[in-house]
């Protein structure tokens, strides 16, 4: 520019108030200021054209998929307490095992397909196998672990066929840890920001999750005195669930903000004091009747609020951008270092 072009006005031509753009990476760049200056570029705000998340968050229907989520964990989890009953002759823990296991799997498969909107959604899935699919092989699972369930169920009410339930029991106590934790990997394969980031731990809390809710159910159906075992699981599911749930948190850094605020922070803060709370009255219960119902209220309720609590926080980090583009940013910095 010559010096002609430029006049006591500012530069010959230029409309005044218009600023000068600024190039890739201009808004991370800052000039070190002296007292009183201000910064030449805005800080960056997280938004999206027209103010629209950059996510389109899950349209699932919260009580379907958080119930589903929930019921699936409590099933899978009651098959191991089931057949774990058989087999050191507890037929008084064994028995409500075998029948929460299957009510509870048949609840989550009608919460799942009320979500579809038609059963032939839920079939369509059956229609090829794909083993890097979680929705894939989380179908077929529910497809072999359901029929299962319902025939140990059946032939323990019936008190007939008690072989054929034998086997049974111990066949959905074989997929039932995988019917427990699928559906973290499920959400865990999305890319909603604070179910991604978690996807190493969060299949341990839902494992724990679903082992509270089990000896939940069990120490509240089952006599006190056949109720070791489920004693036993709720204290472990309860460290587990609580241990690997803060050390997910640890990781995640800002994308388990959404976990620490409103409707998420309520639900998970009562999930940790319900589940703490039933895993210490399930030490202390013994034969006390009363104890063991508080007991197993208190783990059920914790587990389905902790259910809960992750799908709305998932939802939540959906609609914030600054949940997708931060991480993003730190990541592709990390490459380039």
């Amino acid at each position: 520019m010559s010096e002609s072009g430029v006049t006591g006005d500012g530069v010959r031509g230029v409309r005044p108030g218009r600023q000068a753009p600024t190039g890739a990476g201009g808004g991370r760049r800052r000039h070190r200021r002296g007292r009183g200056e201000q910064p030449m570029v805005p800080d960056a705000a997280f938004s999206s054209y027209y103010g629209k998340p950059v996510l389109k968050k899950p349209t699932w229907k919260p009580l379907d998929i958080a119930g589903y989520l929930y019921l699936g964990g409590l099933a899978g989890a009651s098959s191991l307490l089931a057949a774990g009953g058989q087999v050191t002759g507890r037929p008084g823990l064994a028995a409500p095992a075998k029948l929460g296991a299957a009510g509870a799997i048949s609840l989550s498969l009608a919460a799942l397909v009320h979500d579809l909107g038609r059963p032939a959604r839920f079939l369509n899935m059956l229609r090829v196998f794909k083993p890097t699919s979680p929705m894939s092989v989380g179908s077929w699972l529910l497809a072999g672990y359901a029929p299962l369930t319902l025939t140990a169920a059946a032939t323990e009410v019936a008190g007939r066929y008690r072989l054929l339930g034998s086997a049974a029991t111990v066949a959905s106590a074989v997929l039932g840890p995988a019917v427990a934790t699928y559906t973290a990997v499920l959400l865990s394969d999305t890319a909603v920001p604070s179910w991604h980031e978690g996807h190493r731990e969060l299949p341990f809390v839902f494992a724990g999750s679903a082992a509270t809710a089990a000896s939940g159910l069990a120490l509240a159906a089952a006599p006190p005195a056949q109720a070791g075992p489920a004693r036993r699981l709720a204290v472990l599911g309860a460290a587990l669930e609580l241990g690997a749930f803060r050390v997910m948190k640890r990781r995640m850094g800002l994308t388990a903000e959404p976990f620490e605020q409103g409707r998420p922070h309520l639900l998970l803060r009562a999930a940790e004091a319900l589940t703490a709370g039933g895993a210490a009255l399930a030490l202390c219960c013994g034969r006390d009747r009363r104890l063991a119902l508080a007991a197993g209220a208190a783990l059920l309720t914790g587990s389905a609020a902790l259910r809960f609590g992750v799908f709305h926080a998932g939802v939540a980090s959906a609609e914030d951008p600054k949940y997708t583009v931060v991480p993003q940013r730190e990541r592709l910095e990390r490459r380039g270092r």
